[in-house]
């Protein structure tokens, strides 16, 4: 079979266009084509009176051999890859107890459960919250009625922070083993549509998330598994041998309850604050890692339509649109968009009482009347939180208690129109752009809440955006803040054989040990654990 990329047709092409434009590309007759099938659509938009779909197919021919070497030269024509993944291993009968432990199960914990499962190695899994629907219920407790739950919310709970986002499932990871198609097809399964198999920026939105997520749990459990919820990891045992290394012996989990463990995948997700300082309060080699800081913005959908797809905007075949920015600013820092939703809302992502957190959610439709995104600026350990591995969440928690207070001390957040943003002065009314983010917004200075340097930085990117999407700096634009969860503040760091530089049998992954970002890379690096974890459990 043969993979052909490149094949570019109007967007309005008919149906039988792009058989007609495969025998083209391979000046084959009809009968030659033997079938074919959309490998990854996407569409270019550079010219929005022009807007072009983009397709990779991959043909089967009569004589694939032939054509292949007519065409040697064309780069657009090579042999369809093998995208199939194959087990690095399989448990042993007789497997030695105790059972590996997955903490978490979030995107990372979840596919390290799966693979683990799959290769037969009967994992426990757990969760310091509660299962999916459960935690949607609590979830939805602080965005109506302001009333926040610790232990069940956005970032803890059965599936992860990813859960409750626009469920992007893109990344820029290198993946030459096609880790991320295994991801994609094994969401699939469990109820995903199955155009985020060809689609160049895939995504799946929160609803249809909680019943993936339960099927996969499902599938978990038949193969052998096991959940734990609401089993909180309290501390670490490790033991320090003779020749001064240390291993893995058991968890403590709240309740008192001991659980002997020596192969653990730790994917407690970026906002596991508690199970951080108790990893370093035990000597687990961490660093404090860059990550973003910022705001949620909020226009119109059908603003940033127009401006990315002029009059096409609108299109069924080109949905709700996104964007991405990027400016360097005269302060040496970094303004980008973060996690764009397009069609979505700005939403409450607090885990700690007392703080307000802004993030983004999107449902599968992207129908929702406002596109927001992250307007986030980049930090970094040496120059803005230096002297220790934990500095970055003293800083998160000092501006989600900033946002607390400037928001009212009720969970409301504080907001501010872009063109009092710019002016340096306070919002005292909310304009055309109506916020999202419940319990509710209290328009006021975002100044006084965030660092200097980083309102610096915004001001400065606000105008150049708004050159490049028109209205972006309109002046009733909507910011929401704050945006402090965008990565890990650590990293938890591992050798190359996926365990902890200093404490053998703990696995650090996923993004809150800093090795993912995004669902799919976690998922990814998830799998990747999972498979050093059942080596090392053989070898």
């Amino acid at each position: 079979m043969l993979r052909l990329s490149e094949i570019k047709l109007p967007l309005d092409h008919a149906e039988e266009a792009l058989r007609e434009a495969v025998l083209a590309r391979l000046g084959i007759a009809p009968e030659d084509l033997l079938s074919f099938s959309i490998a990854r659509r996407a569409n270019d938009a550079r010219r929005k009176s022009a807007i072009l779909m983009v397709y990779s197919v991959d043909v089967l021919l009569r004589d694939e051999a032939a054509v292949l070497a007519r065409l040697a030269g064309d780069n657009h024509v090579r042999p369809t890859p093998d995208t199939g993944y194959r087990f690095v291993a399989q448990a042993p009968s007789g497997l030695p107890h105790p059972r590996p432990v997955v903490i978490g199960a979030g995107p990372c914990g979840l596919f390290a459960g799966l693979i683990l499962a799959q290769m037969g190695f009967r994992p426990i899994i757990l969760e310091r919250g509660k299962v999916v629907r459960e935690r949607t219920k609590d979830t939805w407790g602080l965005w109506r009625r302001a009333v926040l739950n610790p232990e069940s919310n956005v970032q803890f709970g059965e599936g992860g922070a990813g859960t409750f986002s626009d469920g992007k499932l893109y990344s820029q990871i290198k993946d030459p083993r096609f880790l991320g198609r295994k991801v994609l097809t094994e969401f699939v399964k469990a109820g995903a549509p199955e155009d985020i198999l060809t689609e160049a920026h895939p995504h799946i939105g929160t609803f249809r998330l909680v019943t993936m997520v339960e099927a996969m749990r499902r599938t978990i459990e038949a193969l052998g598994g096991e959940y734990r919820f609401e089993h909180r990891v309290e501390d670490f045992d490790i033991e320090t041998m003779a020749d001064g290394s240390r291993r893995l012996k058991g968890l403590h989990l709240h309740g008192g309850e001991y659980l002997a463990a020596n192969h653990v995948v730790l994917a407690v997700g970026h906002s596991a604050r508690g199970t951080f300082q108790t990893l370093y309060d035990r000597g687990v080699h961490m660093e404090a890692k860059p990550f973003s800081i910022g705001v949620r913005i909020e226009h119109p959908q059908s603003w940033i339509d127009r401006a990315r797809f002029g009059p096409c905007a609108g299109h069924p075949d080109l949905g709700a649109a996104a964007y991405s920015l990027s400016h360097h600013c005269a302060n040496g820092r970094t303004v980008y968009s973060f996690c764009m939703c397009p069609g979505g809302r700005v939403v409450a992502a607090t885990s700690e009482e007392g703080r307000v957190v802004t993030n983004g959610m999107s449902q599968y439709s992207r129908q929702e009347f406002n596109a927001n995104s992250g307007l986030v600026v980049g930090i970094d350990p040496q120059r803005d939180y230096p002297g220790h591995p934990l500095a970055g969440i003293d800083l998160q928690r000092r501006l989600e208690d900033a946002a607390y207070i400037a928001g009212g001390s009720n969970y409301h957040a504080p907001g501010q129109r872009v063109e009092d943003f710019l002016a340096g002065r306070p919002s005292t009314a909310i304009g055309a752009v109506q916020p999202s983010y419940k319990p509710g917004v209290n328009p006021t200075d975002l100044a006084g809440v965030l660092p200097d340097f980083v309102v610096a930085a915004m001001r400065e990117a606000l105008p150049v955006f708004g050159r490049q999407i028109a209205n972006y700096d309109h002046p009733d634009a909507m910011m929401t803040g704050v945006e402090t969860r965008t990565s890990s503040p650590v990293r938890i760091t591992r050798g190359k054989d996926f365990q902890s530089l200093n404490t053998q049998g703990l696995f650090p992954a996923g993004e809150g040990a800093g090795y993912a970002g995004g669902i799919l890379s976690a998922g990814v690096d998830g799998i990747k654990v999972a498979e050093a974890l059942a080596l090392s459990m053989i070898g």
